[in-house]
C-alpha cells in the first residue's frame, strides 16, 4: 500500500552536563576548577533521499531522539557532542506543525531540514571563575532538547500527471510510455495508489510521469478517493489529460476541469495535453472542438493497440515546461527551504549542580524541573 501521509514523534538529544572538579595534582593541591562543559544533544535531521518512493517506513517508527551529549570532566575536557539523527524521506515531503502550516518543503533532492535541534551543554565550573570567586562549586546541567509532533505529507514530483476519470485508460498509457507497471483492469478504480513511470527519449533524456487514482465530480469536496490525489497534481508542471473516446469528450474535459479549478493550487491554470484514449473502438476520433489556451495538442491513441504512443512520446518532451529553479537568497542555502523558521529559543532559567543538590537561577516548574534532570527529593534552592 502507497503511504503519502504520517505522524512522527521527534525529540533533540540532551545536552550534557558540565563538570564540577578542581585540579588536583602533586605539588598542586589547590589548582583552582578545571571542569569541562557538556556536549551538545544530537539533531533529529531530514533530508529528502530520491531513492524513497513513500512513508511506509513511518508506519513501523514513530520516534525519533537525537544522541546526548557526553558530560564534561575534569581536566577542562569537554564532552562529545551527542549522535545526530538523520532521517531519509522521499524527495516531495512536507513537514508541517500542529495546526496544519508547512514548516519546510523537502522539494529537492538533498534538501536537508533540522526539525528538532538537540539541548546545549551545560558549563562547567571553570567557566564561573571569577576574582571574587576562584573556587566556584557549581556546574550547569545540559538543556533537554527540542520535541514536537510533527506530520510528514508527500507530494510526488513529476514532470507530468495523467489525471481523468476512472477507466479512462491512464494506468495502460502509463505502462505503453514508461518503465513503470501498474496494475491494468477493466474495471473503474483499479489504480488505488499514485505511481510513478520514467520516460525515455532515444537521446538519453527522461522525464518523471506519474499516474494518480481517477477523479469523479466533486472530488476537490472529497467524493470518491476525493482530493487526497488532486495533491499529487501540484508539482506536475505539464497535466495529461486522458479521456475515453467512447464517451462525450467535451462534456468529460469540463467535468475534471470544474474538479481543478475547485481544488485550487493553481491546477486550474496547468498547461495540458488531451489525450482522446480507446480510438480503436471508434470509428473515427472524436471532434474535440475546445478553444483554450491551456490545451497544448489534442492527441487520439489507443493503448490496447499503440495507435499514437510515439506522437505522445515526442509530445511530452516537446511541451513540457522548463523545470525553473529559483535562486537562493545572498546567504541562505538553496536546498534548505524554510518556510516558517523558528527563532532561537532562550532558556527560561538556568539549572546547576552543587556540592548538595542542585541550584536554580531564574523561574522554572516543577515539571520543567523534571524534564532536565530534578529526581524528586533532591534538595533544590533557588536564588
Amino acid at each position: 500500500m502507497f503511504h503519502d501521509r504520517a505522524r512522527i514523534e521527534v525529540r533533540g538529544g540532551r545536552g550534557g552536563d558540565g563538570a564540577l572538579s578542581f585540579r588536583r595534582e602533586k605539588y598542586v593541591p589547590k589548582g583552582g576548577p578545571d571542569g569541562g562543559d557538556g556536549g551538545n544533544g544530537g539533531d533529529v535531521v531530514l533530508f529528502a533521499d530520491p531513492d524513497l518512493r513513500d512513508l511506509v517506513f513511518f508506519q513501523r517508527k514513530r520516534s525519533f531522539e537525537g544522541g546526548r551529549g557526553g558530560n564534561g570532566r575534569g581536566q577542562s575536557k569537554h564532552g562529545a557532542d551527542g549522535a545526530k539523527v538523520e532521517i531519509g524521506v522521499p524527495v516531495g515531503t512536507q513537514v508541517l506543525d500542529d495546526e496544519g502550516g508547512v514548516l519546510v518543503d523537502l522539494a529537492h533532492r538533498g534538501a536537508r531540514a533540522v526539525v528538532a535541534r538537540g539541548g546545549p551543554g551545560g558549563a562547567g565550573n571553570r567557566r564561573f571563575a571569577r576574582p571574587t570567586q576562584q573556587a566556584p562549586r557549581i556546574a550547569e546541567v545540559g538543556w533537554p532538547g527540542e520535541e514536537a509532533a510533527i506530520e510528514l505529507r508527500l507530494k510526488l514530483v513529476a514532470d507530468a500527471a495523467l489525471l481523468g476519470f476512472p477507466n479512462a485508460g491512464k494506468s495502460s498509457l502509463l505502462r505503453c510510455i514508461s518503465n513503470a507497471k501498474p496494475k491494468v483492469a477493466d474495471y473503474p478504480f483499479t489504480t488505488i495508489a499514485p505511481v510513478l513511470g520514467t520516460v525515455e527519449a532515444a537521446d538519453g533524456r527522461q522525464l518523471t510521469v506519474a499516474d494518480v487514482p481517477g477523479l469523479l465530480e466533486g472530488a476537490h469536496e472529497g467524493v470518491g478517493l476525493g482530493d487526497e490525489f488532486l495533491a499529487h497534481l501540484e508539482r506536475a508542471r505539464l497535466l495529461l489529460h486522458v479521456i475515453d473516446a467512447t464517451e462525450p469528450v467535451v462534456e468529460r474535459f469540463a467535468t475534471i476541469d470544474r474538479e481543478l479549478r475547485g481544488y485550487g493550487a493553481g491546477l486550474a491554470e496547468r498547461p495540458q495535453i488531451v489525450v482522446l484514449n480507446k480510438i480503436d473502438l471508434v470509428d473515427a476520433p472524436p471532434d474535440f472542438d475546445v478553444d483554450d489556451p491551456r490545451v497544448l495538442a489534442v492527441l487520439p491513441v489507443s493503448a490496447a493497440t499503440g495507435a499514437g504512443m510515439n506522437e505522445l512520446r515526442r509530445a511530452l518532451f516537446d511541451l513540457v515546461p522548463e523545470a525553473v529553479s529559483e535562486p537562493a537568497a545572498a546567504g541562505e542555502v538553496a536546498d534548505f527551504l524554510v518556510y516558517r523558521p523558528r527563532p532561537e529559543r532562550r532558556r527560561p532559567f538556568r539549572l546547576f549542580r552543587t556540592d548538595s543538590g542542585y541550584r536554580v537561577r531564574g523561574e522554572a516548574t516543577e515539571q520543567e524541573l523534571r524534564a532536565a534532570g530534578v529526581k524528586p527529593g533532591d534538595p533544590v534552592e533557588f536564588e
